[in-house]
């Protein structure tokens, strides 16, 4: 999402998922709790309750301190997002998008303070960047990354600078978890937290956080109504560490293109039942190039094209695969380049298993 900074143009130029693109100003903000753990994990104390309701003054005045806004130049103009302190060390989380094509970027803490900061590491398929401070103010202490997604049904808040509105709260719950999210640049991340938390442009890079103060998603703002989404909490332990450590993270491939078997999918392939994904490809060179078998064959049911002949992809690693976000969620979180798997398939008409070994996503 891109916000240019007349505001007569604030909405009608929302192209840029997630980030505020302005050409002349804009501003940031900053929050985190005094009493968290340092880095990417564990939880802290419960906000307080009051009859029975959350608290969300104090869960704002514990976290808002590591909250930022992020400002950044790039070739087209100046874009604006958010982030949050990640450790000790100055390191502070957004997406990817935001940082994309710096030409320098300055970060703003909650008391007005403002900071250079340097992207250490970026990377486009889990839409995440580390942006290094190396003097941030000392109220801006790291907030605690959760170790798993949350619940649906879960209560949460947003906190950023939406449109440029430093240090905003919104709240809402968790919508639903493991979801696919596509973006612009024409990839899609897996296992994406759902909320009806609003989350617009601006948003994206800030925390989306529990009634802890623990973090459970990275907000990735959207077009979407009412509909929200952030970069879970598993993703961030696996990729961000990476970022800080090489300035970038290696995700496995597997190299195939699939379709989820439907009803009608399985009864021209004549499956006992819908689930799982038919291979239709498996361009030349690719891991599953040899490996898996893709559909040779095609046929026409109510008008309709459908592939057949291909393995039908049921586990990898003895994780049921019913979906395509099954698939890349396993990949996400459990794989790594030049592993080897052993994947579950159907292949003409009989179940067997098939070792695969995986490559590497090229660079973007």
């Amino acid at each position: 999402m891109v916000r240019r900074s007349s505001a007569a143009v604030l909405v009608a130029l929302v192209v840029l998922a997630g980030c505020a693109s302005v050409p002349t100003g804009g501003q940031v903000a900053s929050g985190a709790p005094a009493d968290t753990p340092t880095g990417g994990g564990g939880a802290g104390d419960r906000a307080p309750l009051v009859n029975d309701a959350p608290d969300y003054t104090a869960l704002y005045e514990r976290t808002i301190p590591s909250v930022v806004m992020i400002r950044v130049d790039t070739p087209s103009g100046v874009v604006e997002g958010s982030g949050f302190v990640y450790d000790t060390s100055g390191h502070l989380v957004t997406n990817q998008h935001v940082v994309d094509s710096a030409q320098s970027v300055d970060v703003r803490f909650r008391d007005g303070e403002w900071r250079q900061g340097d992207v250490v590491g970026s990377d486009a398929y889990a839409d995440l960047a580390v942006v290094a401070v190396p003097d941030p103010p000392d109220y801006a202490t790291p907030l605690p990354v959760a170790d798993s997604s949350p619940e649906p049904g879960q209560a949460v808040v947003a906190i950023g600078s939406p449109f440029g509105l430093e240090g905003s709260i919104t709240s809402g719950i968790v919508s639903g978890d493991n979801r696919t999210m596509p973006t612009a640049n024409g990839f899609s991340i897996p296992d994406t937290v759902q909320t009806d938390a609003a989350i617009n442009p601006g948003n994206s890079g800030g925390p989306l956080v529990s009634m802890d103060g623990t973090v459970v998603g990275v907000n990735r703002a959207t077009e979407g109504v009412n509909v929200g989404f952030a970069i879970s909490p598993e993703i961030v332990d696996r990729v961000v560490p990476a970022l800080i450590a090489r300035g970038h993270y290696d995700h496995p491939l597997v190299g195939i293109l699939t379709l989820e078997v439907t009803p009608e999918i399985a009864r021209a392939n004549g499956l006992d039942q819908a689930g799982g994904l038919l291979v239709v490809g498996t361009p030349a060179g690719g891991p599953a190039d040899g490996v898996l078998h893709a559909s040779p064959s095609e046929t026409t049911v109510d008008g309709r094209t459908i592939p057949t002949g291909g393995d039908v992809i049921l586990a990898v690693d003895d994780r049921p695969i019913e979906s395509s976000q099954d698939l890349s969620r396993y990949l996400a979180l459990y794989a790594r380049p030049d592993q080897q798997v052993t994947f579950t398939v159907v292949r003409n008409g009989t179940r067997q298993t098939v070792d695969l070994t995986l490559g590497r996503r090229p660079p973007t």
